[in-house]
């Protein structure tokens, strides 16, 4: 069978306002407590894609009632006409599934549903997903909620799926992230509202905290002090409405994608600008970047806003370490960005990356030279030469970053981008909203 491909470009000034899909963080976060809450609740403006329809299929099996409402779709209007997802929660005791959960190629969802059904006592269930997922490292959370009690088995001993799970009575735990996970993270939060005394978490190095929002959202015990992050078995909790806010991930590509190519000016609107998300901002304004954002308004302790992006020329930097768990799935943009700069780019801290939807490291190198870019890989790290990219052939490895992030590399020169469709894991609609832009100049 032939592999489907789309060919893009050479485009010029990218022109336009966007609006890009709900943030997959909360969207998950958002149904999982919504399937956890007591009464009805909406999901306004959430994600529909892949990964989070695959959590909305999980959580029916688990007993929620979750109907989709699209509303008219274009610009944001009230609430009650948007596009929701309508939630009726099991409360705090779900119902044992009939059959093995597919969390398809979602992450998020595999690792934090299984926080919540190590605490589910008596109940068993059998958590998959596909061949990509069925790679992912699953020993991060599983060791850490073993230390709680919980009851879970899998392949190479419960470090990969399929994983098994059977519902108990767990135990807090002070646990202290060896390596930044806001996945590992939430899990333990989550099964920290079933366990008896208190659930701390200490991450030396702060992570996405949508979880924390969505928790005092919702009325959930938490504590922050610091590093610290606490919570405890929670009481029933009544459902209530949440807005998600754009995607900033999603807005990354179109942000760099004006930065690369001469006159563009975009625009992306109702975008999420959480601090803990927007590290990708400070890095390429060191580069140069011509970028401005403000906040305007907020949901569920979500800072909502915009950003515009205007064509700059890039120089070369070296990425502070700090600011990767803050950019974590925005390198792959980033790594676009470098390849048009003028100087070198060192980006370190990269290991998380090797273990994403694809080998993420070696799949940013293998893209960056087949474009002609000079690039050297470490364990953890990468070393961009920029000056500019020439037209060639992106190969996604099954992963919706690595198909958007150097099909924008190439934009200006013309790409051809295998198998698109990966990107509908994230972003349905991606490549239509990148050729309006294009056609709108």
């Amino acid at each position: 069978m032939d592999r489907p491909y789309l060919d893009l470009g050479p485009c010029g000034p990218l022109r336009g306002v966007l609006r890009v899909p709900g943030d997959k963080s909360v969207t998950h976060r958002g149904l999982m407590l919504l399937a956890l809450s007591q009464g009805e609740g909406r999901l306004f403006y959430p994600l529909k894609a892949g990964d989070t329809l695959s959590t909305a299929r999980v959580l029916r099996a688990l007993g929620a009632e979750i109907l989709e409402e699209k509303g008219p779709e274009g610009a944001r209007l009230a609430r009650e006409e948007g596009p929701h997802f309508r939630v009726r929660g099991q409360g705090l005791r779900l119902k044992e599934p009939e059959d093995v959960l597919d969390c398809g190629n979602a992450g998020t969802l595999i690792r934090l549903v299984l926080g919540i059904l190590a605490g589910q006592e008596g109940l068993f269930a059998v958590l998959t997903g596909d061949a990509s997922l069925r790679r992912r490292p699953m020993g991060r959370v599983v060791e850490p909620l073993r230390a709680m009690g919980a009851s879970i088995d899998g392949r190479e001993g419960g470090k990969k799926a399929p994983l098994a799970v059977r519902g108990r009575g767990l135990k807090g735990v002070s646990y202290t992230l060896p390596v930044p996970s806001a996945q590992v993270k939430s899990a333990l939060l989550l099964a920290g509202l079933f366990a008896e005394g208190v659930t701390e978490v200490v991450e030396p190095v702060p992570t996405r905290d949508h979880t924390e929002r969505l928790f005092r959202h919702f009325g959930l015990p938490l504590e922050a002090e610091g590093p610290r992050i606490r919570t405890r078995r929670a009481e029933p909790f009544p459902a209530r409405d949440l807005t998600v806010p754009g995607d900033f991930s999603s807005a990354a590509f179109f942000l760099v994608a004006a930065l690369l190519t001469p006159g563009s000016e975009v625009t992306v609107e109702g975008v999420g600008l959480n601090p803990t998300r927007t590290g990708l901002l400070k890095v390429l304004q060191e580069m140069g970047a011509d970028l401005e954002w403000q906040v305007v308004e907020g949901e569920a302790g979500e800072p909502v806003g915009w950003i515009r992006a205007r064509y700059s020329p890039l120089k070369g930097v070296s990425v502070d370490p700090g600011l990767i768990p803050l950019m974590v799935d925005e390198v792959p943009a980033l790594a676009a960005a470098a390849a048009w700069a003028e100087g070198e780019t060192y980006i370190p801290g990269l290991s998380e990356l090797r273990v994403k939807e694809s080998d993420r490291v070696a799949a940013i190198a293998h893209n960056l030279r087949a474009l002609g870019v000079g690039v050297e890989e470490g364990p953890d790290w990468l070393r961009i030469q920029g000056g500019g990219v020439k037209p060639g052939e992106v190969e996604p490895f099954h992963d919706h970053r690595i198909a958007m992030a150097f099909a924008v590399a190439a934009l200006p020169v013309g790409v051809r981008v295998w198998e698109p469709h990966w990107a509908e894991i994230s972003y349905p609609g991606f490549f239509q909203d990148l050729k309006r832009l294009c056609g709108a100049s």
